[in-house]
């Protein structure tokens, strides 16, 4: 066996795990989990006997062999000692194809199963790095895509390591032959029909025998064209935080002004924060014509599947298609919480009333009143803060509420009297004196919202 690669790996090791106190490794049966597994049940024995370590089998039903992995894989775990589960999962190739559906999954049915303080630990190594630039050639991606798989990212709030990125496949099959270690192999592998797997037999074998190095070439490319978007990521954030408000809007305004290269490189950056799939650069071409620069009264919307960009007030706005809600009428006793529909958020009373949210104060419903939850306004009313009264729609414009949350806005009630547009406006019905309630709705964290920037 070759000692400078145990030796490496075990420096991989110690340098990415040197802040994790646990680690859920991703275990499919397959060489490259089982020796992922193996080399670090030695590593921790050897080196970080506290560090917790367990394995997880994703299911996906595609094969029949899928029992018998999963059996193997258990066998394996119970060799070592380490912990196991079986997570069984349903995939549905209809939307994006059967690769990417199984790898959705897959993926989140590791959320799913994570803990709170664990790393999930994923066996990629040198040859499959060289497979997914090659796919992103293919697809025509930019220095985002051919930058492929970084080493650690963010996976939600817990990281995401892949420690044998620097070490081919045949090391792997050296240390597996060395140690006697048996693994499953997936037919499927097989299938020239799946791209990844015509460049892994027909395509990427040429490359490399005509240059040995050539896996590890591509993987210092890959690495460039990663530190090229951090670049980017690092210059242009700054400004895509001081255009984006608290609800995730995009001020487009500004980018008027700026070249097509900072202005695509911002909107890009946006809607990968907002979890949107990228789009190609014809879409992107698209999105900013028909939207951000569509005649001033347009209602104007680009569908990239499966959300919809549109515009308001000089905003561009990531939404998703949700029910209507306006035939619900919901009775509430103000002293529990209420759960809206359909991912609405939940309204509460707060037990303390401060003054600095005036559109969630409101005055208490007599003992003849009956409190009821609606959706959907109509008609003509007179909130506070102005002089006379305006139409339902006049004033979801002048409070600056777009069209598609009007329907989403819960609106209080007090028998048939309205008293407020929860956190938008309080009608003077509903005005406070001395005795004052205060109206919470926390919102449900959005399907599609920004996150945490946390770069590739």
């Amino acid at each position: 066996m070759d000692t400078a690669f145990c030796e490496s790996l075990s420096a991989v090791f110690r340098r990415v795990f040197a802040s994790q106190q646990a680690i859920l490794a991703g275990l499919s049966g397959g060489l490259d989990s089982v020796v992922l597994l193996h080399a670090l049940r030695q590593w921790q024995t050897a080196e970080r006997p506290a560090l917790r370590l367990r394995a997880v089998y994703i299911h996906h039903g595609l094969n029949p062999l899928a029992d018998d992995w999963a059996d193997h894989c258990r066998t394996f775990c119970d060799s070592l000692s380490v912990p196991f589960q079986v997570c069984r999962v349903q995939v549905d190739p209809r939307k994006k194809g059967i690769e990417a559906a199984a790898r959705d999954a897959r993926y989140q049915a590791f959320r799913e199963v994570i803990a709170p303080d664990e790393a999930l630990v994923t066996a990629q190594h040198l040859d499959d790095q060289s497979e997914t630039f090659f796919l992103a050639l293919k697809r025509g991606s930019g220095p985002a895509g051919l930058s492929a798989m970084p080493e650690q990212m963010a996976f939600g709030a817990n990281p995401l390591i892949r420690p044998l990125l620097s070490f081919s496949r045949a090391q792997l099959e050296q240390y597996a032959q060395y140690y006697q270690l048996s693994w499953v192999e997936d037919d499927s592998n097989q299938d020239r029909r799946y791209d990844r797997n015509f460049l892994r037999h027909a395509v990427l074998p040429q490359l490399n025998a005509r240059w040995p190095h050539f896996a590890q070439a591509v993987s210092r490319s890959a690495a460039l064209c990663g530190e090229q978007e951090a670049l980017l990521d690092e210059l242009l954030l700054p400004e895509l935080m001081q255009l984006t408000d608290a609800d995730n809007g995009l001020s487009f305004i500004p980018l008027l002004s700026a070249g097509t290269a900072k202005r695509n490189g911002i909107l890009r950056r946006w809607l990968k924060h907002c979890g949107v799939q990228m789009p190609s650069q014809h879409q992107l071409a698209l999105l900013w014509q028909e939207v951000a620069l569509a005649k001033p009264d347009a209602e104007p919307g680009y569908y990239l599947k499966p959300v919809t960009i549109r515009r308001y007030q000089n905003k561009l706005h990531v939404t998703e298609k949700t029910a209507g809600l306006s035939d619900y009428c919901l009775p509430w006793d103000l002293h529990s919480a209420l759960q809206l529909p359909d991912d609405a958020g939940i309204l509460r009373m707060a037990e303390t009333v401060t003054t600095q949210d005036v559109a969630s104060v409101v005055r208490p419903p007599r003992p003849d009143e009956q409190v009821t939850v609606r959706f959907g306004l109509q008609g003509h009313y007179h909130i506070c803060g102005r002089d006379r009264g305006r139409s339902a729609k006049k004033l979801w414009q002048e409070c600056g509420v777009a069209p598609w949350l009007r329907e989403r806005t819960p609106l209080l009630w007090y028998n048939d009297t309205l008293i407020a547009a929860v956190g938008v406006f309080v009608t003077k019905e509903g005005e406070a004196d001395e005795a004052k309630l205060m109206i919470m709705q926390e919102k449900t964290t959005p399907r599609t919202g920004l996150q945490s920037y946390s770069g590739r």
